[in-house]
């Protein structure tokens, strides 16, 4: 597509050249880098530079942009810094992760760039959140989200477009289509013929362009920009090639050699150089620009490969992938002394509806949770209280609303997301463990995100509707795991939890929903969440529970105390972080202690607990750490079966052979 009419601006096409062959150049020296050992790996986008460089280009410059692997075209169209931006691509100490993460796993809030994971289609779903946002507060701006041909087979990728179909999202999707996943062709990755085919069945408007053509790109992102602005989220497909492999190690052997010559003949800088020879340009023209480029990059590259790597500090690597500091103790708090009777669901609707009267960042997302309540109807009312743009029904996915509340709180809304059971968190395990958890220890802020998450048996909802999977992350550095097995702790520690600057999973037990009942303040107030509580005080045996063991540990102390013993009762209350020191002092007080949990034992939460009370409390005990989980058998939905399989069906039996050991 020549250049004309309006198009065409001697200025404005020089500058567009410089723009696209910067990255081109940068890429050849970390080619010459790579065989020198240097850098370890390089994933070239060398031939489809026109893409990232057409969107960073020609966006606005409040546009979010979600880029991927051959994306460095959207950097430097950006102008993010070259010398921290060589450091990140060289693993140094002066790069945007600190050496933490390789090429272009990192994002830029101020540049307006999303960082990427290795996971392929993941941040697609973030830029719903952050489209989401744009579109609450009324801007102007529209969200980017680059993938590849082959991230298009991705979970994500559907739950992403059929999101931003429902919702109408300003976001706008580029498909790279370079014809190969890694070496799987395209007609081994997909049926349908043209990748844009699949728009209309997601209600977005498709686009097909040569991606190879600048101006094409231009036209595409203007379109694009304007019919998104308009309420309808937009697939753009971008017919384009790499010349090299997926990554440097991998090679081209697999792609025939005709088809790699018939798209060096296509190279987008070639193109444009084509044009601008017709437009009063020269050879001597490019060769200066290309001079001029090199010069420009050059000395921050230098500076870059002789600065520091980054040492190890073991207390800093800790610390950048825990928690963010909360900062509860600023906000006003109203400790309510008045009390009332109130169920475990009470005070969770209760903890709910106070933040939300106070904050309108907050939104709450989740299947059915609207108009129906939720299949608990823990929010039942909401919407006619908060609204249908603050309660929102989402489609049935996880991954997807998980991803999105991430881009939401990046744009600093308060996401909360309702599981409808939390067996189904599974379903969005890459999201949490690989977007939230790691984002501290990488480049994001604080995501003030929590997680509800109904979980437990008890009620005979068989083996999909019952699990309790809290400890499933709790190797996870970055999350804050909480389980409350009290009704004020229910309301106070889901309020604080709500304002907490971190991702938050928030695991309420289902059966307790109705039958847990307790006094309970009629306001929440701040809580420390780091800290477990001595429910009982004794001195023969601690029981170290948490949630619905805290009633079994109750109910059963009752008849033990009877025969004159003492058994002290500690509620953990967090499972990430948990309280050591409350631990260690009971375990030096009694001697004796009984790991009580609902999951089976293996690899349950009570097993860290056992591991870190032997390694630090050997010497304080007077018989072995028991533990008392449900069986490693999957929840049965029979009732009898059911109770069979539970922990409290062993807690009596287990108390008394420690009691008499």
């Amino acid at each position: 597509m020549t250049p004309t009419g309006n198009n065409f601006n001697k200025n404005h096409l020089t500058d567009l050249y410089r723009s696209l062959l910067l990255p081109r150049l940068i890429e050849e020296r970390m080619l010459n880098l790579l065989r020198q050992n240097q850098i370890s790996k390089w994933f070239s986008g060398i031939g489809q530079e026109a893409i990232s460089v057409g969107v960073g280009f020609y966006s606005d410059s409040n546009d979010y942009i979600l880029p991927m692997h051959r994306n460095l075209g959207v950097f430097t169209s950006r102008n993010v810094p070259f010398y921290p931006l060589f450091c990140q691509l060289l693993g140094k100490k002066d790069g945007f992760t600190k050496g933490r993460d390789r090429s272009f796993h990192f994002g830029l809030p101020e540049f307006r760039i999303a960082g990427m994971i290795s996971h392929l289609a993941a941040t697609m779903p973030v830029a719903d959140g952050i489209a989401l946002a744009n579109k609450l507060n009324g801007e102007q701006q529209v969200v980017f989200s680059f993938c590849g041909d082959g991230a298009t087979s991705e979970g994500d990728f559907h739950e992403a477009l059929n999101l931003a179909g429902v919702w109408n999202l300003p976001v706008i999707f580029v498909i790279e289509n370079n014809g190969y996943a890694l070496s799987t062709p395209a007609e081994e990755q997909y049926a349908c013929e043209h990748l844009v085919d699949r728009a209309d069945g997601y209600g977005l408007h498709g686009i097909q362009i040569d991606g190879n053509d600048i101006f094409a790109v231009k036209n595409a992102i203007t379109d694009a920009r304007k019919i998104a602005l308009e309420g309808k989220p937009v697939m753009i497909e971008a017919l384009t090639f790499r010349i090299r492999g997926h990554e440097e190690a991998s090679g081209t052997f697999y792609i025939p050699d005709a088809i790699l010559d018939t798209w060096k003949e296509k190279d987008p800088i070639k193109r444009l150089e084509s044009d601008m020879l017709k437009h009063g340009f020269d050879q001597a023209d490019f060769d200066d620009i290309r001079s001029e480029i090199n010069r420009s990059f050059e000395p921050a590259l230098q500076k870059a490969i002789k600065s520091s790597n980054p040492v190890f500090d073991e207390d800093n690597e800790v610390q950048d992938a825990g928690l963010f500091k909360a900062n509860n103790h600023t906000l006003v708090n109203v400790t309510s002394v008045e009390t009332k009777e109130a169920r475990l669901i009470d005070a969770i609707q209760l903890a709910l509806q106070q933040a939300f009267s106070e904050d309108e960042k907050f939104i709450l997302m989740g299947q059915d949770i609207a108009e129906y309540g939720g299949v608990f109807k823990v929010t039942e009312g909401f919407v006619e209280q908060f609204g249908k743009q603050r309660i929102r029904n989402t489609p049935i996915i996880e991954s997807g609303i998980i991803g999105a509340a991430a881009g939401l709180s990046l744009a600093g809304y308060k996401p909360v997301i309702e599981m409808q059971f939390a067996d189904f968190i599974s379903c969005g395990f890459n999201q949490i463990i690989n977007t939230l958890s790691k984002g501290r220890y990488r480049w994001m802020p604080p995501l003030n995100i929590t997680i509800r998450a109904p979980h437990g048996a008890g009620v005979g909802a068989g083996p999909f509707h019952s699990q309790s999977p809290e400890g499933w992350f709790m190797s996870h550095p970055g999350l804050r795991i909480l389980v409350p097995g009290t009704t004020e702790d229910a309301l106070n520690m889901l309020y604080t939890a709500l304002y907490d600057p971190n991702p938050v999973l928030f695991f309420e037990h289902k059966k307790l929903y109705r039958s847990l009942k307790g006094r309970t303040p009629i306001r929440a107030s701040f809580t420390d969440l780091d800290r477990a509580m001595i429910r009982k005080n004794g001195k023969d045996l601690s029981i170290i529970t948490y949630g619905l063991g805290l009633q079994w540990a109750e109910n059963v102390s009752k008849s033990f105390e009877v025969k004159g013993y003492s058994i002290e009762i500690i509620d953990l209350r967090s499972l990430a972080p948990i309280d050591w020191n409350t631990i260690q002092q009971s375990v030096k007080k009694t001697g004796k202690v009984l790991l009580l949990q609902e999951p089976s034992e293996m690899m349950g939460p009570m097993s860290e607990i056992s591991a870190g009370i032997t390694e630090q409390c050997f010497e304080f005990l007077d018989a072995p750490v028991f533990r008392c989980s449900s069986l490693n058998t999957p929840v049965p939905f029979n009732r009898e079966l059911e109770t069979g399989y539970l922990a409290e069906n062993r807690l009596r039996e287990k108390i008394e052979t420690l009691l008499s050991y």
